[in-house]
């Protein structure tokens, strides 16, 4: 711990960066904390409970704008800017990226190559139960999965927790905020809801970093993530895995196959 926190306090007195994010003790698990000067450092904690991604912060404009920003990156978090540079929401040369990992050894990233490289020979996070819940939804046939996502949706109040939690959600204005045509409706019904869901997963296609926070920010425990996790699973069958060149719905190939439409 006390790599990071020398080296956040470097960055500080070498005037490198004005904000550092990162993690500190909260109550009962860690939370996000900004960094806002060399004596703010010494709160910095990074152990296996900093699993958050985020990179959710980087792209909020009333936090970073004109600012040499620092980050704690988990794996997800990881992804998640690499995402975001390959769709230009970035600035490398304001951007400093450090990587911790379990034996508290620093990593600190330069471009998006090294970053990317990085991902390919770390193995992410394991994450048996919902490897577990997936294995039951494949093993589920349509009408099986449509009884438990409008069972699981017909909770949702639409807090959009979601929406707030994830870093390639970074619109200046959401659809659900447009009402001129209402493209989803504002109320909270188990159809409605699924629109709502729908078009989130549709915008996530070959973005997700799969980090899961969507899920973990839903106050009613919807587990949502795995609408993107399975998407994803279905993006990568189809057309192969990102490669940085644009998403999937905003890129067409003329030999991109169509079995995938029923």
């Amino acid at each position: 711990m006390n790599e990071l926190i020398n080296k956040v306090k470097e960055l500080f007195d070498s005037e490198s960066i004005d904000l550092f994010i990162g993690y500190e003790a909260g109550s009962n698990r860690p939370r996000p904390f900004f960094v806002k000067n060399v004596s703010d450092a010494d709160k910095l904690i990074f152990d296996d409970r900093c699993q958050g991604n985020l990179a959710v912060y980087l792209t909020r404009k009333d936090l970073t704008a004109g600012k040499r920003v620092g980050i704690s990156a988990s794996y997800y978090a990881l992804k998640s800017i690499l995402q975001l540079f390959n769709e230009n929401q970035l600035n490398k040369d304001r951007l400093h990226i450090i990587s911790v990992d379990n034996n508290s050894s620093l990593t600190v990233f330069s471009d998006a190559d090294q970053i990317r490289e990085y991902l390919q020979k770390t193995p992410p996070p394991s994450k048996m139960e919902d490897d577990k819940l997936v294995k039951e939804l494949e093993a589920m046939n349509a009408s099986e999965r449509w009884a438990f996502w409008s069972d699981e949706l017909s909770k949702c109040f639409k807090c959009y927790a979601c929406r707030a939690a994830c870093p390639m959600c970074y619109c200046t204005k959401c659809i659900v905020e447009v009402n001129r045509p209402q493209w989803i409706q504002p109320w909270a019904s188990t159809l409605t809801n699924m629109e709502w869901q729908i078009n989130r997963v549709m915008h996530m296609a070959g973005r997700c970093s799969d980090c899961g926070s969507c899920g973990t920010a839903c106050p009613l425990g919807i587990p949502i993530h795995l609408l993107t996790h399975m998407m994803t699973e279905t993006v990568a069958a189809n057309f192969g895995k990102n490669d940085g060149h644009g998403n999937v719905l905003s890129t067409f190939k003329p030999e991109d196959q169509e079995s995938f439409i029923r």
